[in-house]
């Protein structure tokens, strides 16, 4: 059996305001229900959604001791976690917020490099409605902006420039 998965996991949708029609408790605070975290795995020229990084359990995570110490997880395979936010225009959905945080996995010494506050500031970020993404080299943006557009080119073409513009190559 073909050890390779296909995650058809989608974006989250968005979702009704739970706090629509009152003035209680949540008000202001940010949701998390329309951000998914997609991989870009740069060797294998794929990215997809694993939404058990929202809690660092990501497949790309699990069994491996992450530090902020590049050295650690040497000769490690490189990643982009890239935060996906998904808002509506009265045309339709389309990527609000987009941005990109580095990740090395060396699965044989179990350990990886990532930068934590780096990681919630960006999801912070992305919520927030930016684009950072240029920080990515162009193989890597090449496959997000495929993988964007696959996913759904309305959305795609009801993004902002900005975004476009940073994923040209």
């Amino acid at each position: 059996m073909d050890e390779k998965k296909k995650n058809n996991v989608g974006f989250n949708i968005i979702k009704s305001d739970p706090t629509d029609g009152h003035g209680g408790f949540g008000i202001g605070s940010l949701s998390l229900d329309n951000v998914s975290p997609v991989f870009v795995d740069v060797e294998e020229g794929e990215a997809f959604v694993d939404i058990g990084a929202m809690h660092a359990r990501s497949s790309v995570e699990k069994r491996i001791k992450f530090t902020n110490n590049r050295e650690d997880s040497e000769g490690g395979k490189p990643y982009w976690l890239v935060w996906v936010t998904i808002d509506r225009k009265a045309e339709g959905p389309y990527y609000a917020g987009v941005t990109a945080c580095e990740m090395v996995v060396n699965t044989e010494k179990r350990r990886g490099y990532k930068s934590l506050p780096e990681h919630v500031n960006r999801m912070d970020k992305s919520i927030k409605r930016h684009i950072i993404v240029d920080v990515m080299d162009d193989r890597s943006k090449g496959i997000l902006k495929d993988y964007l557009i696959t996913h759904d080119e309305g959305m795609w073409e009801r993004s902002e420039a900005k975004l476009k513009e940073d994923l040209s190559i």
